[in-house]
């Protein structure tokens, strides 16, 4: 009988492994870091991760606990792997079983191996056919240089593919990853290349154009949206090498790829990529981590990059590849215009210019867009007679108003109630909408434009799944004339018969307390804005164009983006970082803490200020959220930044060991690099 001790990492809010026994038969395999084993924890049994081998341990004999079962049905993870979790561990401050375990498949991490047994029998990728490839489009000048640069690129190459909508990345990305599939199959050697999406929305499309193009290599995609079963046996595809490209959301950063060659990060700016709970992650950060750990190319692709990703290119650290046209013969940028409020006062939300200019996209036949990304019917209830406002009792935000479904509910912590038949303060009868969303757009179109076919794609209409998909199959099909939709429409569609886009109230986000909603609101209207005009004028139809209605046309956003110039537009934010502090020329960690009493929440984060003190990191005065109240938790936060990565680190290594150790009511965590302040 062989004794070893496997030291196994588990999904436990603690900063240590576990030490186990492990006994086996003389002639059994010897246990391995990176295999999953099934071990008592507690007063349950739960599967971890073994990250070493041991022949001794500190533990004291009567303590230590017996490995129930090893799952030896499975290859063990990689040491790459497992170096990819470590690291996102140690930088995110988090221990390494609570980003290792939660990065595989539910149905993997059950005591028993059922679904393990059964997804392996049948594994679910998309198979290989025999079916004729579709012919890859021939490539301009610009996408050809691209593609060969990222294909011949050897060791860690980090690409910025910066390219303006319709320029063509997606082919680029795919002729690319053609070539260096068929470099390694002639060589004789596996390969697989990762291509990441920012949303779920965004994989069928993309899924479609892969499934064509390489009908005999094995496709697996990973995202929240699959099955449980479904994403274990596309998991174990990628696992197993036997899907050679995958497609994926934001968790696919984790997959265990033992072949990995090239990442493609597509919208590398989004902010979807920043995981918002648990372990907040950034996916695209890791890539590159990993891009690097492994020695291998990554592109990173977006027409209005984030200007972290920007500020390494024009410092040398990223090669700079630039699409400069639309990918289309003929095919222009649209025109981007500005229609004033002030002078052309909206009617029902739309203006009189851009009413016009939906009418003759309808009598040409050509597709509209109307982009508003504010879901719902209107964002406030409210009485004229006594001021009331259809306040959520449990957060410090609105009821928004949901006409079709009458419902006032809440988008941040879900509490739905019905619409009051009267003023619940003084009685009165005539309560009234404040603004609009996307319904109520919608209930307008339907009264100016009758004979319209509109449909509407925001959260709320898509809740079913698939719906999604099926109604941009209807768009595609021709089935559309009006398109109302919020950030869901806005970027990797590929709308062949939309010329008119329009853009309602996007003025909000110029005057956000977050320093970062500038540069996000010019992402969203440069992608918005390319849904238009991507397959070239037509005879005798208009040129494409975007349409955006503003109080505020002198705003030097809205100049950049006229001109579809990002550059001037990241240019003049990176000089007013710069000079103010900001990232990506500092670095910065945050702590929240939540409480039912929002002093309780205050006194934990004015003790974490004081109890540690070091050079170059500055600690700001906690202070509560914006959204300070929701579900009836209050919250705070307290911001700490440094000029220096490093010595940011190091303060955070220590600071956590104390927190830790510190003795609260208060809930509390702690994000790096957080994008929301």
């Amino acid at each position: 009988m062989k004794h070893r001790i496997l030291k196994v990492a588990l999904d436990a809010p603690l900063d240590t492994c576990f030490d186990y026994r492990w006994r086996g038969a003389d002639d059994a395999p010897e246990p391995q870091p990176g295999q999953l084993a099934l071990v008592p924890f507690g007063r349950r049994e739960s599967v971890g991760l073994v990250v070493e081998v041991l022949r001794h341990t500190a533990v004291d004999d009567a303590r230590l606990k017996d490995v129930l079962a090893l799952r030896t049905q499975l290859p063990p993870l990689s040491p790459a792997w497992i170096a990819l979790c470590a690291f996102a561990a140690d930088y995110y401050q988090r221990p390494l079983g609570e980003v290792a375990l939660p990065g595989l498949p539910k149905n993997l991490r059950l005591p028993n191996t059922v679904a393990l047994d059964k997804a392996l029998k049948k594994l679910a990728v998309v198979p290989a056919t025999d079916a004729a490839a579709s012919a890859a489009p021939a490539l301009n000048p610009a996408q050809e240089t691209a593609a060969q640069a990222i294909a011949q690129a050897r060791g860690f190459a980090p690409t910025l593919l910066y390219g303006v909508t319709g320029s063509g990345k997606t082919e680029v990305y795919l002729q690319a990853a053609a070539r260096i599939l068929a470099a390694a199959h002639a060589d004789g050697t596996p390969a697989q290349v990762l291509i990441l999406v920012p949303e779920i929305n965004l994989t069928p499309q993309l899924e479609n154009n892969i499934r064509a193009r390489f009908p005999g290599l094995p496709l697996a995609t990973l995202h929240s949206g699959l099955a449980e079963g479904e994403r274990l046996r596309h998991w174990l595809a990628a696992h197993l090498g036997q899907a050679r490209i995958v497609l994926g959301t934001r968790p696919a950063i984790l997959a265990s790829l033992p072949h990995l060659r090239l990442i493609v990060v597509d919208e590398e700016h989004d902010p979807s990529y920043k995981q918002q709970e648990g372990l907040r992650y950034s996916a695209r950060d890791l890539a590159v981590w990993r891009a690097h750990q492994l020695g291998i190319p990554i592109v990173l692709g977006s027409a209005t990059p984030s200007l972290e990703t920007w500020q390494h290119a024009a410092s040398g650290r990223y090669r700079r590849l630039e699409l400069r046209a639309r990918a289309v013969q003929d095919a222009q940028l649209p025109a981007v215009r500005l229609i004033d409020t002030e002078r052309d006062k909206p009617a029902e939300g739309l203006t009189a210019t851009l009413m016009a200019a939906l009418k003759r996209r309808l009598e040409r036949g050509e597709q509209s867009l109307l982009y508003l990304n504010r879901r719902g019917y209107a964002p406030v209830l409210a009485c004229d007679a006594c001021g009331w406002i259809s306040n959520c009792p449990r957060c410090t935000a609105f009821m928004v108003l949901h006409k079709p479904e009458h419902r006032l509910r809440c988008h941040h912590c879900s509490l739905e109630q019905r619409i009051p038949r009267a003023c619940p303060t003084c009685g009165n009868i005539d309560l009234q909408p404040l603004g609009r969303g996307t319904q109520r757009i919608e209930e307008s179109l339907q009264l100016l434009f009758p004979q319209a076919r509109l449909l509407r794609i925001d959260a709320d209409s898509t809740r079913r799944k698939g719906s999604a998909q099926a109604a941009f199959d209807a768009v595609h099909r021709g089935e559309v004339d009006i398109l109302i939709g919020t950030q869901m429409v806005a970027k990797g569609h590929d709308f062949r018969n939309l010329t008119l886009v329009g853009v309602l109230n996007p003025d909000t986000a110029l005057f956000s307390h977050d320093y970062r909603a500038a540069e996000r609101l010019f992402a969203q209207l440069m992608q918005v804005a390319g849904r238009a005009g991507r397959t070239g004028r037509r005879e005798g139809g208009n040129a494409s164009e975007v349409l955006i209605q503003t109080r505020y046309p002198q705003h030097p956003m809205y100049a950049a983006l006229m001109a579809h110039d990002y550059e001037r537009f990241a240019q003049a934010l990176t000089d007013e970082r710069r000079e103010v502090g900001l990232p990506p020329f500092v670095y910065q960690a945050l702590l929240r803490a939540e409480a039912r009493a929002l002093d309780t929440a205050l006194e934990f984060l004015a003790a974490a200020a004081g109890c540690l003190a070091h050079p170059g990191v500055t600690i700001h005065d906690p202070i509560p959220m914006t959204m300070t109240r929701v579900a009836n938790v209050e919250r705070a936060q307290l911001l700490v930044e440094s000029g220096s990565r490093p010595a940011l680190q190091a303060f955070l290594k220590e600071w956590m060991r104390l927190l830790r150790a510190m003795k609260t009511r208060a809930r509390w965590s702690l994000e790096v690099d957080p994008v929301d302040i």
